[in-house]
């Protein structure tokens, strides 16, 4: 969402700290917007190409190059020097997170919420959550390892490995568990929807990080990402909007559906990073790339999640409202891992 820079050097800026009063004003904004004006939401609905809706597309994209920026493909050579953190952030990250979302989602929607939800409700919250575990955190990392005093070298080797396993990893992984959970995966919109969001976004951050390196160097890529940062958190915000506006009449009859929704990704991030830190710990890694490599692989790559819901099931699904809810709980879960983390890293060497 955000590059490093973009908070104040001490912690989390004004927007990150936030971040869930935000979103909550801006889910309020599309609720009231969505039932005063109804017609501009259908009209903006109906405003797609091949299943992608352009108007959150335009979003999307707002939020994710910024980002993609940050990548730094060099740093990848730097693995074979210190291996342990990044082979522990990426086996949770793709071997382990995915499938404990998936299987938290499914006990949950489809048994301890069962008698709450409709059949075809729990599918969609459930291809939801599958989403948003298959997609771990690219951007906002930076901050929570900043919060940590992590080694911001080694934090964007983790970032940029990560980033370039997602554009091969990311759809074969959604495609395979949603095909467990019997929900039909359009193919050819999926792989769309990594090619706009994942392929594209990077292959320009790539070519804007090289001519800034070229023209001003890291300076200038850290002052680009602090110019963009405005237009990021208007992205994010409008997206909201967008998304709840569309959602305004189910939510506002069933409130409870945020709670429930809320309950799997909260559990599955304390899940994640405590088997994340304690693999660290277990293998004596210092708390400078313990911290960070817990934290990776709790946060989520929401802006992805949003859009490629968006692209499968709709700007009114409830696979898309999923995705929002996981905006809405991020923080503050974030917040109690960073101070937890701080306050245990005598634990480490």
């Amino acid at each position: 969402m955000t590059d490093a820079v973009a908070a104040a050097p001490g912690g989390l800026g004004p927007f990150e700290r936030w971040l869930s009063l935000w979103v909550a004003l801006a889910i309020a904004a599309g609720l009231i917007l969505g039932a005063l004006a109804p017609g501009l939401f259908a009209a903006l609905a109906a405003f797609e190409v091949a299943s992608v809706n352009l108007a959150v597309a335009v979003l999307i994209w707002a939020m994710v190059y910024p980002m993609m920026v940050a990548v730094d493909f060099a740093a990848i050579a730097e693995v074979g020097r210190k291996p342990k953190g990044v082979v522990v952030t990426l086996v949770v990250n793709w071997l382990v997170k995915p499938f404990t979302m998936a299987a938290l989602g499914v006990l949950f929607f489809e048994h301890v919420f069962a008698g709450f939800i409709p059949p075809e409700d729990a599918q969609a919250y459930l291809a939801g959550v599958i989403l948003l575990g298959a997609a771990p955190c690219t951007a906002m990392v930076f901050v929570w390892s900043q919060l940590t005093r992590g080694d911001p070298a080694y934090t964007l080797v983790q970032v940029s490995v990560n980033d370039v396993i997602m554009v091969f990893a990311f759809a074969p992984i959604v495609a395979l568990l949603l095909g467990l959970t019997d929900i039909v995966v359009p193919w050819e919109t999926l792989l769309l929807s990594v090619l706009l969001y994942i392929v594209i976004p990077l292959i320009a951050g790539a070519l804007t990080r090289g001519r800034l390196m070229r023209s001003g160097g890291p300076m200038a890529v850290e002052a680009f990402g602090a110019r963009l940062k405005p237009v990021t958190v208007a992205a994010l915000l409008g997206t909201v909007v967008l998304l709840f506006g569309f959602q305004g009449g189910v939510i506002l009859e069933r409130p409870a559906v945020i709670a429930m929704i809320a309950t799997p990704l909260v559990l599955q991030s304390y899940l994640i990073f405590a088997l994340a830190y304690a693999a660290a710990w277990l293998w004596r890694l210092p708390f400078s790339i313990a911290a960070p490599c817990a934290l990776i692989g709790t946060s989520n790559f929401f802006e992805l999640a949003v859009a490629v819901a968006i692209s499968l099931f709709g700007l009114g699904s409830g696979a898309a409202l999923a995705t929002v809810v996981g905006v809405l709980v991020e923080v503050p879960v974030m917040l109690s891992l960073v101070a937890f983390a701080n306050r245990t890293k005598h634990w480490f060497p």
